[in-house]
């Protein structure tokens, strides 16, 4: 037969442990309030603007079947798109786009700028479009100079001043050369269905199957995309090697 179990049992001393923290589930706005910035969201607003008033310039001087295939032109389309967007996170104080989104389109529009400069307008490049045709003049040229060079310089200018460093990763650099591959792509496939002889077939000197073949075009395009790879490592490593001119606001007297 059995003991009763007693009805009070006396309480046992607690055992000492350090307590463990669970990791709260309240998001970081909750805690820090969320700044408008209104310098941030005029300036990118304006980029928008004008990269869209020089594509539209483009297509409206144009054709726009052509003008559309051009890699800078679908490039500064993107860009002005994110950048109003961005504008719009940064005048209503929400969060900021993806990092990845944003090293995408600055890389683009500082490749389509670097190809332009480098190879395309300079005399010395073996792919210099200076000697086949005159240099654009009066709104042509606006377009051309606000697209190539204006437009990059000002997204440059974003990323520095008025971008939170530290947000790009190595891990995204693969995945934003899809896109250059993509119009590699697309630019062949136009090649092949135009008519030999048609004017603008290829719209790349580096890409003309029909001048070079396609043994060539290709090891331009390896070449290009090494490049294109080592230019996005090199933003990366930037992007965590450039200071935070956010950090202080205090300093500038006005927060941005």
């Amino acid at each position: 037969m059995t003991a009763p179990i007693p009805r009070d049992l006396p309480d046992l001393p607690a055992i000492p442990r350090k307590p463990a923290l669970r990791p709260s589930p309240v998001p970081a706005t909750a805690v820090v309030a969320p700044v408008r910035r209104p310098a941030a969201a005029t300036f990118r607003l304006l980029v928008a603007l004008a990269a869209a008033a020089g594509v539209t310039l483009e297509l409206l001087l144009g054709d726009p079947s052509r003008v559309l295939g051009y890699f800078a032109i679908q490039s500064n389309i993107l860009l002005a798109l994110v950048m109003a967007l961005s504008a719009r996170r940064a005048w209503t104080a929400s969060r900021p786009l993806p990092g990845s989104v944003l090293g995408a389109t600055l890389l683009y529009v500082v490749i389509a700028a670097l190809v332009h400069h480098l190879l395309l307008a300079n005399e010395a490049s073996p792919f210099s479009l200076t000697g086949a045709a005159a240099a654009p003049t009066g709104w042509q040229a606006l377009a051309h100079h606000t697209l190539h060079t204006v437009i990059p310089i000002a997204a440059v200018l974003d990323w520095l001043l008025l971008t939170t460093p530290g947000r790009l990763h190595l891990r995204h650099a693969p995945t934003w050369l899809l896109y250059p591959l993509a119009y590699l792509a697309f630019s062949l496939t136009r090649g092949e269905l135009l008519l030999p002889g048609a004017p603008d077939r290829y719209l790349y000197p580096f890409l003309d199957v029909g001048q070079d073949g396609y043994k060539r075009v290709l090891g331009n395009a390896l070449l290009l995309g090494l490049s294109f790879y080592a230019l996005a490592v090199l933003l990366v490593a930037l992007d965590h090697a450039r200071p935070n001119p956010l950090r202080h606001p205090w300093k500038t007297g006005f927060r941005l």
